[in-house]
């Protein structure tokens, strides 16, 4: 069974932020294709730690293979790591933007 991974570029949040804005003002875009964006990004990683931990339990098991184990293992911990490197990066930005003078 493949889980399906989704990478998000930064060029395609950037167009899924464009189209939420329809330029009606606050609260006239559908909100929806960011926050979408976001949740599958967010989903791929998840599903990456639970096809790691998977992997890692069946091998304990004596059933799994340990190259497929290391390499889910190796991805899980690379998504994981840049999660926590994009959410750094927006929390960042938040605090940037609340230092700006009103």
């Amino acid at each position: 069974m493949s889980i399906p991974i989704v990478t998000v570029t930064p060029s395609a949040a950037a167009n899924a932020y464009l189209k939420t804005d329809t330029g009606g003002g606050a609260g006239s875009g559908t909100g929806a294709d960011f926050g979408d964006v976001l949740q599958r990004a967010v989903k791929g990683v998840v599903d990456t730690s639970h096809k790691a931990e998977n992997l890692s339990a069946q091998a304990i098991a004596g059933a799994g293979n340990i190259t497929e184990v290391v390499a889910a293992v190796s991805k899980a911990e690379l998504a994981l790591q840049t999660t926590a490197t994009i959410r750094d990066r927006v929390v960042q930005a938040y605090q940037e933007i609340m230092r700006m003078p009103i």
